[in-house]
């Protein structure tokens, strides 16, 4: 079980701040859990697939599709969100955008290499501890270390 950490609102008023759907995406090799990381398109930072709310789609879809569009992912969402994390959205010649993304784990089953913003980005299979070192939230680091897939139902 992991705790949830404090959210921070960025310096921005409790009514700015945007919420966004985020992709945990996971496999497992050679037994062990493995996250997949990509760069953010401007400052190529480590992150996780996310983006906005969609008319008409769940939160778990949204990071499915986020998934996606950021990294080439098919595979499978949860639609348990495993937590929230906070980050300070900086938009070319605007304010900075307090967001609230909330987390979900996305099993992946492959990895296309045409997908919609593949010149934009890279992607990078890492373990829990090395993809929480290489992001920079402190809440979605936690949340990274503390993810432990779920377990497969046993046949009857």
């Amino acid at each position: 079980m992991v705790t949830q950490l404090p959210i921070s609102m960025h310096g921005g008023a409790k009514g700015s701040a945007r919420t966004q759907f985020a992709a945990l995406c996971w496999r497992k090799k050679r037994g062990k859990v493995q996250i997949l990381l990509v760069t953010s398109r401007r400052r190529k930072r480590w992150i996780v697939p996310k983006g906005w709310p969609m008319e008409g789609k769940t939160p778990a879809e949204c990071a499915l599709i986020e998934a996606w569009e950021e990294a080439g992912v098919q595979g499978v969402a949860s639609d348990a969100c495993i937590g929230v994390y906070s980050y300070a959205r900086l938009r070319e010649g605007e304010a900075i955008i307090p967001c609230l993304a909330m987390l979900y784990p996305v099993q992946v089953k492959t990895l296309k290499k045409k997908f919609p913003e593949v010149r934009d980005r890279r992607r990078k299979w890492v373990s829990r501890k090395k993809a929480a070192k290489m992001v920079g939230q402190r809440e979605l680091q936690k949340l990274i270390i503390g993810f432990s897939p779920p377990k497969k139902p046993k046949p009857a």
